[in-house]
């Protein structure tokens, strides 16, 4: 039997789906993981991405610190966490952590930062606020580039979230971990592709995401116009 053929033969076998560590359960887990590492890292990352970007200042030091943070290599640094940590998530999720912070930040500032001046100049001659201006012109221009950062680090947050398994009995990777242990390349096979069926899914919702908001980024004098109606 090819390897293809075991691969197969393990994705379709009903014991893979019940249980403890079935596949419905190392999927919800490799989404939660997902989810709540773009969670932490949305939270630090964005806010500091959309103030440097509406000031126009310092985005060379998020290149450099996004570039620097790229260059780790994660499998070492989880390595090094899970040494200081210790067994379980905490280290992956500190390592996905650093490495979901530089797309979502470079996603947050590039897309602030390429707002047209003028219209910057316009929506404060009109008399909106600081934050009236972030919220209602910045933001909705942004979106689609802001969207594709957080693209990028849903991708890599999802491929890289198999090393949980690496320091806890958690997610998809668990699956590639164990055939590799024990040389059932059915199963590591199997794990690998329901890794990459998952992150194609998930391509495609932000591929649809993006077209949709590409297309309402064309139209913001509109809330422009509410905003100035509400001063």
């Amino acid at each position: 039997m090819s390897l293809w053929n075991e691969a197969l033969a393990w994705l379709l076998d009903p014991v893979t789906y019940t249980g403890e560590g079935s596949i419905p359960q190392r999927f919800a887990q490799h989404i939660a993981i997902t989810l709540g590492v773009l969670a932490v890292a949305a939270v630090i990352a964005l806010p500091i991405g959309v103030l440097i970007g509406h000031r126009r200042s310092g985005g060379g030091v998020v290149v450099v610190l996004a570039g620097a943070a790229r260059a780790i290599p994660t499998l070492g640094l989880l390595t090094l966490l899970g040494l200081g940590i210790g067994i379980g998530l905490g280290a992956p999720v500190v390592a996905l952590v650093i490495l979901a912070i530089p797309p979502l930040l470079t996603g947050a500032y590039s897309g602030i930062g390429s707002t047209d001046p003028a219209t910057i100049d316009a929506a404060r001659a009109i008399g909106l606020s600081e934050w009236q201006i972030v919220r209602s012109v910045e933001l909705p221009l942004a979106a689609p580039i802001i969207v594709g950062g957080l693209r990028s680090a849903t991708l890599q947050v999802v491929a890289t979230a198999t090393l949980a398994a690496y320091t806890a009995d958690a997610g998809l990777g668990r699956f590639i971990f164990a055939g590799l242990k024990t040389r059932d390349y059915g199963e590591l096979i199997g794990g690998s592709v329901l890794v990459i069926a998952l992150a194609l899914v998930l391509d495609a919702c932000f591929a649809l995401a993006l077209r949709v908001l590409n297309r309402r980024s064309h139209a913001p004098s509109s809330t422009a116009r509410s905003e100035e109606r509400s001063i």
